[in-house]
This record gives structure tokens, sequence and C-alpha cells, in this order.
């Protein structure tokens, strides 16, 4: 896999993650919040550059009220 492949499914799964937060009426504090984790690493995640970890992962699938599985779902 290369490095453009590996940032492309980060930039993905960054836009899910802001699709689902938006639907939900959350601001990148409010999720942040609700995760336990600090508000710039979500717009960090949102804009693809992190490689999140399972431990997060999980942390904003509760936030967001869904399956982890729906984080990657398209």
């Amino acid at each position: 896999m290369t490095r453009a492949d590996r940032l492309e499914r980060r930039r993905a799964f960054g836009a899910r993650v802001r699709a689902l937060r938006e639907t939900r009426g959350f601001s990148q504090e409010t999720l942040a919040e609700c995760a336990g984790i600090h508000r710039t690493y979500v717009g960090s995640v949102e804009r693809g550059e992190r490689n999140v970890a399972l431990d997060n992962i999980h942390a904003l699938a509760d936030a967001l009220g869904v399956s982890v599985r729906e984080l990657f779902d398209k």
C-alpha cells in the first residue's frame, strides 16, 4: 500500500466522522468533550492528518452513538 493510499483512507475516515458529527449537530468541541479527547485532535482526524488509535476510534463511535463499523461505512 502506498503512502497516498494510506492518506486517502485517513481522509475518508475523517470525512465520515465529520459527516456523522454534523448530522448530530455537534461542534468539534462537543464531540471532543463527549469522546474525552482534545478538540484539535478531532479536527486533525477530520482532515485525515491522524492515524487514529483503536481506543480513539471507539471513543469517537461511542460519542457519536454509532458502532465502530459505521465509522468505516461510506
